[in-house]
């Protein structure tokens, strides 16, 4: 395995790290453990969860991710081999409203929000707690055409940074992060907190892969200049880029065949890409996985590439990519296909 610095922390993180959010749907709580257990003994020590998971996120699977993950724990697993994250939800519009009663980046609720996590996963504290998106009108999970403001309440970042900061200081959070983020947010979270001498944000998740390279465009400059990391999730866009839906295909039990409504890394321009980068990857003699997860295992921005895995066969493909380097021939041979259908899955 290989290790990244976590932002401008002591931390070092491995290069992959486990995504959980299948866990309590698609997965069994046994099959969670098959993975925790595994990605151990390969030297995965960053594990990343929320509130929100299992996905797709219904009042019933609410917290269920976690509650597996403490459960492991609980079973005997060492608290200190691994780093722990987890994210608090922003605003719903309506859409998980069963959370608190429509989710808020306010001190009330991200407090109970933290103590019913960690009480999930049974822990005294977290190496790392997100917010899972912003408390505003902005691009994200796909969103595009920001043009102007709208009429909106939302909370300041100011009341959300103070109380991460808050949080930190009692010893509940080691370290704070966003995620789903604009550069507009990013550097606003890096201005309060060296205006009132809070702490940084130390990374920040956002999508990520050879079908979203958006990051790219002004976040990627910030993240090296200033030291916060990518955890790049849906490094293969929900399993898309490993192949296995081209032709029309859907294989039993896959995340497409059992959520078809799951469209946003299916679209016709990402179909095409996607068999363009697969045809790239068998001439390497590499699997379409590996060499999509490789190209982001590459960029010196990422402190992490947050993988998720239904089967151990999955798994096990995945965190082998740590060993796949792509040569400088097949390098350009990506960006030649990006330069022709440049981020088709935002």
């Amino acid at each position: 395995m290989q290790y990244r610095k976590l932002g401008n922390t002591d931390l070092r993180v491995s290069l992959i790290a486990l995504g959980t959010m299948t866990w309590g749907v698609q997965n069994s709580e046994a099959e969670a453990f098959e993975q925790l257990d595994y990605a151990l003994s390969q030297g995965v020590n960053l594990i990343d969860t929320a509130e929100l998971y299992a996905i797709p996120p219904t009042a019933e699977t609410f917290g269920k991710t976690e509650t597996i993950i403490g459960n492991w724990l609980k079973r005997g697993a060492r608290r200190n081999d691994i780093l722990l994250a987890s994210k608090v939800a922003g605003n719903s519009e309506g859409w998980v409203d069963y959370i608190r009663g429509g989710p808020r980046l306010n001190r009330k609720q991200m407090t109970e929000a933290l103590h019913a996590s960690l009480g999930r996963l049974r822990t005294d504290w977290l190496d790392l707690y997100q917010i899972h998106w912003p408390a505003r009108n902005a691009n994200y999970f796909g969103r595009l055409g920001f043009s102007e403001l709208a009429d909106e309440e939302v909370e300041s970042i100011d009341e959300t940074l103070g109380v991460l900061h808050d949080f930190v200081r009692d010893g509940l959070v080691r370290h704070i992060g966003i995620s789903n983020e604009t550069p507009w947010g990013l550097m606003r979270y890096l201005f309060l907190a060296e205006k009132h001498g809070w702490p940084r944000v130390v990374s920040i998740q956002n999508p990520y892969s050879l079908l979203n390279r958006g990051f790219e465009v002004g976040l990627a400059e910030m993240s090296l200049r200033e030291q916060v990391g990518l955890l790049a999730y849906s490094p293969l866009g929900f399993g898309v880029l490993s192949g296995k839906y081209l032709d029309g295909e859907a294989p039993a039990g896959s995340r497409l065949a059992l959520f078809p409504d799951y469209q946003r890394y299916a679209t016709p321009a990402g179909v095409e890409a996607t068999r363009r980068y697969a045809a790239l990857a068998r001439e390497a003699g590499l699997t379409p996985a590996q060499m999509a997860l490789a190209f982001v295992n590459s960029r010196a921005f990422v402190s992490a590439d947050i993988i998720g895995a239904t089967t151990l066969a999955q798994l096990r493909e995945n965190i082998a990519s740590v060993t796949v380097e792509l040569s400088a021939d097949l390098l350009e041979a990506i960006d030649a296909v990006h330069a022709e259908i440049s981020n088709p899955c935002p």
